[in-house]
């Protein structure tokens, strides 16, 4: 397909699993009544952000992949003819959980799952507390609107990443996300720490041609400690804004995105020719030493 209609729900999160996953169906059913064929919901949407305390009972907020919210999902995509992008807590056994993006596509096959790679520890980001990182490598899915690369939050900020997706195929970069300001933060450094987030990922579409469509959560939570910074985008193929949300308001809003521009951007700035694979032995050792 040439052009792709591009669903981002933007949305704040309750304590009850049901709900959540109740309110996310309601927002998928309105981006493809606005026309979206792909439509991407947020980092961990079924819970608040729990990372932001190590505390065992969490881990029964894991479920299989797939299973309860993907068989869910499933109806409703097939009914609807989109293809649903769901990050979940996944529980792959006893004492093994992983950060995980399901896909579904428009006729509500499962097409599997991608496993975050990247896992951070920071104060109120304590995931490595629960999250094993992903062994599944970097993932292409090939559903009914075009072939998707899925990365999630943390591994935004990694352009191996972003390069790895592409070079397998993708024409479109999703990141499903879970990221926001402490309130007792001064308006400097949120304006700092957003940009960044933002021109990070916007630098992958122009690095990689592709267009790319971050999805964050809104609200605050954590006893109000922590407010989500939404700010979710979609870019074209060069990095240019088509859509910005806001900082705090719930969303659902619906891009089209030119597959065809990958095309032209990747002639005229013929980033992947001029790569010098030979070179690049190094970039896999944990730092280079002068001697």
């Amino acid at each position: 397909m040439n052009k792709v209609k591009v669903g981002v729900v933007q949305m704040s999160c309750v304590r009850d699993k049901q709900e959540n996953l109740d309110k996310a169906i309601t927002k998928v059913r309105e981006a493809a009544a606005k026309g979206a064929q792909i439509v991407c919901l947020q980092e961990l949407f079924t819970s608040l952000y729990f990372c932001d305390v190590e505390d065992y009972d969490n881990f029964d907020l894991a479920e299989a992949i797939p299973g309860p919210s993907t068989d869910a999902l499933s109806v409703v995509a097939a009914e609807l003819g989109v293809v649903i992008i769901a990050s979940l807590f996944e529980k792959r056994t006893q004492g093994l959980y992983h950060n995980t993006t399901a896909v579904l596509d428009a006729d509500g096959a499962y097409l599997g799952k991608y496993r975050k790679m990247h896992i951070p520890d920071d104060p109120a980001f304590y995931e490595k507390f629960y999250f094993t990182p992903g062994d599944l490598g970097y993932k292409v899915f090939p559903t009914k609107f075009g072939k998707i690369g899925i990365l999630i939050c943390w591994d935004q900020w990694y352009p191996e990443a972003s390069r790895i997706t592409a070079l397998m195929g993708a024409e479109m970069l999703f990141y499903p996300t879970a990221i926001g300001w402490a309130t007792d933060q001064d308006e400097e450094t949120n304006k700092d720490q957003y940009n960044a987030w933002q021109t990070i990922q916007r630098s992958h579409a122009v690095a990689n041609g592709l267009p790319v469509i971050s999805v964050n959560r809104v609200g605050y939570e954590q006893d109000g400690a922590m407010k989500f910074w939404g700010g979710s985008f979609v870019t074209n193929a060069q990095g240019r804004l088509l859509y910005l949300a806001s900082h705090d308001q719930e969303e659902v809003e619906v891009v089209e995105v030119n597959l065809q521009e990958t095309d032209f951007f990747r002639k005229h700035w013929p980033f992947l020719r001029d790569r010098r694979i030979d070179s690049y032995g190094q970039i896999t050792k944990r730092f280079i030493d002068e001697d």
